[in-house]
């Protein structure tokens, strides 16, 4: 008897029983459901939730591999290890067992915790609940590791993903009646909860924080600089990363959001497979250029003096907040959330430019966080049901007067 059936027969002995979610579970992870659609007003395609999330992951696989050896990397370029910087994506440098032995004792933990408590309190509500076990969290699962410093403590990530699981999706009913992107709700329980591991100059390079300590205690050890493009422009000081390093990733930061090619490439591929709003990622693009632009022609204009807290950022090339910090992957991979974001085409429009033009606000006018994405995605999270019943209302206005017009 096949795998297939086996767990077929399983299904079938416990569908009256507590633990049937997890029969079930296992069986539609593995294999297309018995049960299919044959006839009827049905729409019918090869595609399900389970292959969308699927999709999703694999264009976050390239991601995950480059903040796999980029967590290496960067360790041994702070303490010396590595004497000589990478200069091409293709740099042995780079690609070297040295880094990827690292990244791998670092990032692979906090991948198996975050699925690890998140299946595990979907399991649990879905026995509690009696309902089939969802599969929004597989995507969920993925995203919260690159996003997070690559020291996270396991217990805190453990924690955040119970808090954003539970309030952030369950007690609204589970996948596709969250309104807040479960993701983003575990990254900013860890931003208010735990501010000191999320932020700062000594949390993006694994071992920058045990080395301030030892050098605290009076230990004589050189200390890690692990500060972010956007920590450095923040603070106002000069970047020693050029433009092909920001672009291709090989600066610290969050482990999956860093290289921006591996994110648009990423970007293609879920608007090739439909999966991704390109309208969302264009006109989030389109909104953070536009701000940009507003801040350079006010630097320009001279209406800010170059000794303002802001004037470092302000004075950034509109062009380059696209290719620093998480907005290329929180645009990518989040914004477009199917369940969060607006759903109208128009809609669409609206929500992109304003999470674009909003992150790039609080990038400048917030130098203790310089990292806006996050806040802008939440928050328009709130405003897309708004956003669709305008336009919505504005359709059937249209469409009210065309009707008068042609009854006159």
């Amino acid at each position: 008897m096949s795998l297939k059936n086996k767990l077929h027969n399983l299904k079938l002995k416990y569908k009256d029983k507590k633990m049937a979610p997890a029969f079930n579970a296992i069986h539609t992870f593995l294999y297309l459901p018995n049960e299919i659609t044959h006839s009827g007003a049905h729409v019918r395609a090869a595609d399900d939730l389970k292959r969308t999330m699927n999709t999703v992951i694999m264009a976050l696989v390239p991601c995950l591999i480059f903040g796999i050896f980029n967590a290496g990397y960067q360790h041994n370029l702070a303490t010396g290890e590595l004497k000589e910087a990478a200069d091409s994506f293709f740099s042995g440098e780079f690609w070297s067992w040295a880094n990827a032995s690292i990244g791998l004792w670092k990032v692979l933990p906090l991948v198996i915790i975050s699925y690890g408590v998140g299946l595990a309190v979907e399991f649990l509500f879905a026995v509690i609940k009696g309902h089939e076990v969802e599969e929004g969290y597989l995507v969920t699962g993925m995203l919260v590791p690159l996003i997070v410093p690559v020291d996270t403590p396991l217990w805190m990530l453990a924690v955040a993903v119970i808090f954003g699981v539970v309030i952030g999706k369950e007690v609204f009913g589970g996948t596709g009646m969250n309104i807040l992107n479960p993701a983003l709700t575990i990254r900013a329980f860890l931003f208010f909860a735990y501010p000191t591991w999320m932020s700062g100059d000594k949390v993006w390079v694994h071992g920058a924080v045990e080395r301030a300590g030892d050098i605290a205690g009076g230990a004589q050890l050189d200390a890690i600089s692990g500060e972010t493009v956007l920590g450095s422009l923040a603070q106002g000081k000069e970047i020693s990363y050029g433009v092909s390093d920001m672009f291709l990733g090989f600066i610290p930061g969050s482990v999956g959001e860093t290289s921006s090619l591996l994110i648009l490439l990423g970007a293609l591929f879920l608007i090739f497979t439909k999966i991704g709003s390109w309208r969302i990622m264009l006109s989030a693009v389109l909104g953070a250029l536009a701000m940009g632009l507003i801040f350079n022609g006010v630097v320009s204009a001279e209406w800010i003096s170059s000794g303002s807290k802001f004037y470092s950022l302000m004075s950034t090339e509109f062009w380059h907040h696209l290719i620093i910090g998480g907005f290329a992957f929180g645009v990518v991979f989040m914004a477009t959330d199917p369940v969060t974001a607006s759903q109208t085409n128009k809609g669409k429009w609206v929500y992109g430019f304003l999470i674009g033009f909003i992150s790039i606000l609080i990038r400048v006018f917030n130098p203790a966080y310089p990292e806006g994405v996050m806040l802008a995605i939440l928050l328009m999270n709130v405003f897309a049901p708004t956003i669709d019943h305008y336009v919505v209302q504005g359709n059937i206005k249209k469409r009210m007067k065309r009707l008068k017009l042609k009854t006159a």
